[in-house]
């Protein structure tokens, strides 16, 4: 089931990112599941990307 707005997505998702995350979890994960067909795998896929933009942001600000 791909994400329409950040609404649809999990309420775990929505309670532990931010806005702007959840918008990144959403692209990677509709993308993933477009991509991959499995949502579990797409789930991994859009945490991935979360962990490496919040890694990415951290380099950044140092």
């Amino acid at each position: 089931m791909l994400y329409k707005s950040n609404q649809d997505l999990p309420s775990d998702i929505r309670s532990r990112l931010s806005e702007p995350y959840q918008d990144l979890y959403r692209a990677a994960f509709n993308s993933a599941l477009h991509w991959y067909g499995e949502a579990t795998k797409a789930h991994k896929v859009a945490l991935s990307a979360v962990r490496m933009q919040s890694a990415m942001n951290r380099n950044v600000l140092v």
